[in-house]
């Protein structure tokens, strides 16, 4: 402004000058006068189509995190479900939603059609098949014990005798090659393989046993609870039929209520590529789900599948993280995304990333020297969304350049890698 009021003054003088003078120099001064006035007009010009302004930010000391970011979902956990094979008529309801049970308490109750009641027979009698094959394997283990302990003293008699053991105690070598010697040894050898194998058909047998119970017991009219837990969606009430009373044919295993037991929500996140090896075991976590928008929940890294899953060439690395508090409604399935923090320092010089160019694979931020912009080389630690740490290279209370705007598009601030010659043309 102080420019542009003395070129005005100089103006007016000029003019009052040529007002005083002859036609001639009249004429040759306004020549002179319009040269002047085109010249300082493009310098002007000129001057402010190349002026530049520049976004600065301070150099400062505070916290920096580093941290990876995944989207997943709620998995079911925590949670078992109370089934049925039964089918026919709910009765009674002992229960409802929000109710604390413990293992075996009675859920509901249900009057059998004539499928339901068939079926429940029919796992009675497998039941009871089961249970009689299994005094049947036991008996047979006293019978083939019997033997073992039988063949065991033939054994050890024709061992003990004077032609298979010297008078000193010690085995007669020679004699115990003959036929005989070695004919009572594999007896008893056979006899107790036989023992221990029929030892393995026992639990078998048991196994099978509380399969059928199992079985019989999804068939049973009275449905209880399998664990300690609450109650929550509680399927039927009185009066609604269940299983296969209309359709004619078996349903296995219908839900008819879940039981949350003690335990904190889990979730299962996926990582790319280039995070997967930046993510371990008991890093914190914040986690945010899509349906609770008012609430972040916070976390640990349990677990991370280094193998990975490849879908449609597209190859991600699960990695599972147990909440450190609950909530009712966090449900299975629910979408989340985790904030995995990889890093963290306090008390570090930090400037904003945008601040920080890389060249020749050396990172250098601009500072504003006498209003011009000079390249520092810089070290930098951490990085997060926004922020970066500075080791070395600045010190608190810098001003560094984050951006720049100007009409021109020529920028003439070069980095430290120019050493002021400019960048170099290639021959052609």
């Amino acid at each position: 402004m102080k420019k542009l009021k003395l070129i005005l003054k100089f103006f007016v003088n000029i003019k009052n000058w040529i007002f005083k003078s002859s036609l001639k120099v009249k004429i040759v001064l306004l020549i002179c006068l319009i040269g002047l006035i085109w010249f300082l007009t493009s310098i002007f010009i000129s001057s402010n189509k190349n002026k530049q302004t520049y976004q600065t930010s301070k150099v400062e000391r505070g916290t920096i995190i580093s941290s990876v970011s995944a989207s997943g979902q709620v998995l079911t956990v925590n949670i078992m479900s109370a089934t049925t094979k039964a089918s026919g008529i709910v009765k009674e309801v002992y229960v409802k939603d929000g109710d604390i049970v413990k293992k075996g308490d009675n859920i509901l109750k249900i009057e059998l059609d004539f499928q339901g009641q068939q079926k429940n027979s029919q796992a009675w009698a497998s039941y009871l098949s089961a249970k009689n094959n299994l005094e049947n394997a036991k008996i047979a283990l006293y019978t083939l014990q019997s033997d073992m302990f039988s063949k065991w003293d033939t054994f050890k008699e024709l061992a003990t005798n004077s032609t298979y053991q010297n008078s000193d105690g010690s085995p007669n070598y020679t004699n115990r090659a003959l036929p005989e010697f070695h004919i009572a040894e594999k007896n008893w050898l056979a006899t107790e393989a036989k023992y221990k194998n029929q030892e393995a058909v026992i639990t078998q047998a048991q196994v099978a046993l509380n399969s059928s119970w199992l079985d019989y017991t999804l068939t049973s009219p009275t449905i209880t609870a399998p664990t300690d837990g609450t109650i929550t969606s509680l399927m039927f009430t009185s009066g609604m039929s269940i299983g296969s009373l209309d359709t004619g044919t078996s349903t296995s295993n219908q839900k008819v209520a879940t039981i949350e037991t003690g335990g904190n929500p889990v979730v299962s996140v996926n990582l790319s590529e280039i995070d997967v090896s930046q993510v371990k075991i008991d890093q914190k976590a914040t986690i945010t789900l899509d349906s609770i928008s008012d609430k972040t929940f916070t976390g640990i890294v349990v677990g991370v599948n280094k193998i990975g899953e490849t879908t449609n060439g597209v190859t991600q690395y699960p990695s599972i993280i147990q909440l450190d508090s609950t909530s009712n409604q966090i449900l299975p399935n629910m979408t989340v995304t985790a904030i995995i923090i990889i890093d963290r320092k306090d008390n570090s010089l930090i400037i904003p990333s945008s601040a920080v160019k890389i060249q020749n694979e050396q990172s250098y931020v601009e500072i504003l020297e006498n209003g011009k912009p000079k390249s520092v080389l810089v070290e930098t630690g951490l990085t997060s969304d926004t922020k970066t740490e500075i080791k070395s290279g600045l010190k608190e209370g810098d001003t560094v350049i984050t951006g720049s705007s100007s009409d021109s598009q020529t920028n003439n601030s070069s980095s430290p890698f120019n050493s002021g010659f400019g960048q170099m043309r290639i021959a052609r």
